[in-house]
Protein backbone atom coordinates (compact mmCIF):
# COMPACT_ATOMS: atom_id res chain seq x y z
CA UNK A 1 0.00 0.00 0.00
CA UNK A 2 1.45 3.48 -0.70
CA UNK A 3 1.41 6.65 1.03
CA UNK A 4 -1.32 7.75 -1.02
CA UNK A 5 -3.54 5.20 -0.58
CA UNK A 6 -3.09 4.95 2.93
CA UNK A 7 -3.77 8.77 3.18
CA UNK A 8 -6.99 8.77 0.91
CA UNK A 9 -8.16 5.90 2.81
CA UNK A 10 -7.84 7.98 6.28
CA UNK A 11 -9.17 10.79 4.80
CA UNK A 12 -12.30 9.08 3.47
CA UNK A 13 -12.30 7.57 7.40
CA UNK A 14 -12.23 11.46 8.75
CA UNK A 15 -15.00 12.28 6.48
CA UNK A 16 -16.91 9.27 7.37
CA UNK A 17 -16.62 10.35 11.13
CA UNK A 18 -17.85 13.18 10.58
CA UNK A 19 -21.50 12.80 9.57
CA UNK A 20 -21.90 16.01 8.52
CA UNK A 21 -25.90 16.67 7.53
CA UNK A 22 -26.67 17.59 4.01
CA UNK A 23 -27.26 21.50 4.73
CA UNK A 24 -24.38 22.21 6.52
CA UNK A 25 -22.43 20.09 3.95
CA UNK A 26 -23.63 22.05 1.11
CA UNK A 27 -22.21 25.73 3.16
CA UNK A 28 -19.00 23.78 3.60
CA UNK A 29 -18.48 22.58 0.19
CA UNK A 30 -19.21 25.85 -1.65
CA UNK A 31 -16.86 27.88 0.75
CA UNK A 32 -14.28 25.23 0.22
CA UNK A 33 -14.73 25.67 -3.47
CA UNK A 34 -14.99 29.11 -3.35
CA UNK A 35 -11.40 29.31 -2.23
CA UNK A 36 -10.59 27.52 -5.13
CA UNK A 37 -9.81 23.70 -3.12
CA UNK A 38 -11.17 20.41 -3.92
CA UNK A 39 -13.30 18.36 -1.65
CA UNK A 40 -13.92 14.79 -0.70
CA UNK A 41 -17.39 13.45 0.43
CA UNK A 42 -19.57 10.49 0.61
CA UNK A 43 -22.11 10.64 -1.94
CA UNK A 44 -25.63 10.15 -0.60
CA UNK A 45 -28.10 8.32 -1.77
CA UNK A 46 -28.91 6.63 -5.47
CA UNK A 47 -29.99 9.29 -7.48
CA UNK A 48 -27.30 9.25 -9.34
CA UNK A 49 -27.28 4.82 -10.03
CA UNK A 50 -25.73 2.98 -11.43
CA UNK A 51 -22.79 4.97 -12.13
CA UNK A 52 -22.45 6.71 -8.60
CA UNK A 53 -23.59 4.34 -5.75
CA UNK A 54 -24.46 5.32 -1.91
CA UNK A 55 -21.18 5.71 -0.51
CA UNK A 56 -18.83 6.36 -3.36
CA UNK A 57 -16.32 8.60 -2.50
CA UNK A 58 -16.80 11.83 -4.66
CA UNK A 59 -13.46 14.21 -5.68
CA UNK A 60 -15.56 17.24 -6.48
CA UNK A 61 -13.44 20.62 -8.05
CA UNK A 62 -14.18 24.30 -8.71
CA UNK A 63 -15.53 25.84 -12.04
CA UNK A 64 -12.91 28.28 -12.06
CA UNK A 65 -15.13 30.15 -14.39
CA UNK A 66 -15.81 27.28 -16.93
CA UNK A 67 -19.54 26.94 -18.01
CA UNK A 68 -20.16 23.14 -17.29
CA UNK A 69 -20.82 21.01 -19.82
CA UNK A 70 -23.23 18.81 -21.65
CA UNK A 71 -23.27 15.51 -19.19
CA UNK A 72 -20.63 17.13 -16.34
CA UNK A 73 -21.74 15.83 -13.10
CA UNK A 74 -22.00 18.64 -11.01
CA UNK A 75 -22.99 19.57 -7.34
CA UNK A 76 -25.35 22.14 -7.04
CA UNK A 77 -27.84 23.99 -4.29
CA UNK A 78 -31.08 22.86 -4.76
CA UNK A 79 -33.27 25.76 -5.57
CA UNK A 80 -36.08 24.82 -3.26
CA UNK A 81 -34.79 22.68 -0.43
CA UNK A 82 -31.28 24.82 -0.14
CA UNK A 83 -29.25 21.11 0.44
CA UNK A 84 -26.28 20.01 -1.54
CA UNK A 85 -27.34 17.89 -4.74
CA UNK A 86 -24.92 16.13 -7.13
CA UNK A 87 -26.31 15.28 -10.74
CA UNK A 88 -25.37 15.44 -14.20
CA UNK A 89 -26.42 18.15 -16.36
CA UNK A 90 -28.48 17.44 -19.07
CA UNK A 91 -29.36 20.37 -20.95
CA UNK A 92 -30.26 23.98 -21.33
CA UNK A 93 -33.43 26.10 -21.23
CA UNK A 94 -32.63 29.75 -21.56
CA UNK A 95 -29.62 31.31 -18.64
CA UNK A 96 -30.91 27.45 -16.61
CA UNK A 97 -29.41 24.25 -16.33
CA UNK A 98 -31.29 20.75 -16.82
CA UNK A 99 -29.95 18.80 -14.29
CA UNK A 100 -31.15 15.42 -13.51
CA UNK A 101 -30.15 12.39 -11.57
CA UNK A 102 -29.06 9.60 -13.39
CA UNK A 103 -31.64 7.19 -11.74
CA UNK A 104 -34.27 9.96 -11.16
CA UNK A 105 -37.38 10.72 -12.92
CA UNK A 106 -37.42 14.63 -12.48
CA UNK A 107 -35.47 17.58 -14.08
CA UNK A 108 -33.99 20.52 -11.82
CA UNK A 109 -33.65 23.96 -13.56
CA UNK A 110 -30.81 25.57 -11.77
CA UNK A 111 -29.00 29.08 -12.42
CA UNK A 112 -25.42 29.04 -13.04
CA UNK A 113 -24.68 30.78 -9.82
CA UNK A 114 -26.40 27.87 -7.57
CA UNK A 115 -23.86 25.59 -9.48
CA UNK A 116 -20.65 24.83 -7.26
CA UNK A 117 -18.58 23.05 -8.95
CA UNK A 118 -17.99 19.63 -10.87
CA UNK A 119 -17.43 15.55 -10.17
CA UNK A 120 -13.33 14.51 -11.40
CA UNK A 121 -13.34 11.33 -9.60
CA UNK A 122 -15.17 8.53 -8.13
CA UNK A 123 -13.95 6.29 -5.84
CA UNK A 124 -15.84 2.62 -4.93
CA UNK A 125 -13.77 0.65 -2.44
CA UNK A 126 -10.74 2.41 -2.73
CA UNK A 127 -10.77 1.97 -6.73
CA UNK A 128 -11.30 4.63 -9.08
CA UNK A 129 -14.63 4.36 -11.31
CA UNK A 130 -13.92 5.99 -14.48
CA UNK A 131 -17.17 4.91 -16.25
CA UNK A 132 -19.74 8.08 -16.47
CA UNK A 133 -17.12 10.95 -16.01
CA UNK A 134 -15.37 10.61 -19.89
CA UNK A 135 -16.44 11.05 -23.11
CA UNK A 136 -19.65 8.76 -22.69
CA UNK A 137 -21.03 11.27 -20.47
CA UNK A 138 -22.99 12.86 -23.27
CA UNK A 139 -24.49 9.70 -24.33
CA UNK A 140 -25.75 9.03 -20.80
CA UNK A 141 -26.72 13.20 -20.49
CA UNK A 142 -29.08 12.08 -23.71
CA UNK A 143 -30.17 8.95 -22.69
CA UNK A 144 -31.23 10.00 -19.19
CA UNK A 145 -32.66 13.39 -20.65
CA UNK A 146 -35.05 11.27 -22.98
CA UNK A 147 -35.70 8.75 -19.92
CA UNK A 148 -33.97 5.77 -21.40
CA UNK A 149 -30.94 5.44 -19.36
CA UNK A 150 -32.35 3.30 -16.31
CA UNK A 151 -34.76 0.86 -18.97
CA UNK A 152 -31.75 0.44 -20.64
CA UNK A 153 -29.51 -0.42 -17.96
CA UNK A 154 -32.31 -2.61 -16.41
CA UNK A 155 -32.11 -4.76 -20.09
CA UNK A 156 -28.93 -4.41 -19.97
CA UNK A 157 -28.45 -5.83 -16.14
CA UNK A 158 -30.40 -8.68 -17.51
CA UNK A 159 -29.00 -9.59 -20.53
CA UNK A 160 -25.73 -10.16 -18.01
CA UNK A 161 -27.25 -12.48 -15.65
CA UNK A 162 -28.21 -14.17 -18.64
CA UNK A 163 -24.99 -14.61 -20.68
CA UNK A 164 -23.24 -15.29 -17.30
CA UNK A 165 -25.75 -17.95 -16.50
CA UNK A 166 -25.00 -19.53 -19.90
CA UNK A 167 -21.13 -19.91 -19.59
CA UNK A 168 -21.29 -21.60 -15.94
Amino acid sequence: MTTGDRNRKAYAAQIEALKIPRGALGDLVQTILESNGAVRFSAPGMSMLPFIRDQDVLTLYPLEGRQPSWGDVVAFIHPQLGTLVVHRLVGRRGALFKIKGDNARSIDLVPQEMILGRVTQVERNGKLIRLGLGAERRWIAWLSALGLLMPLARLAAVFFRLFRAGKQ
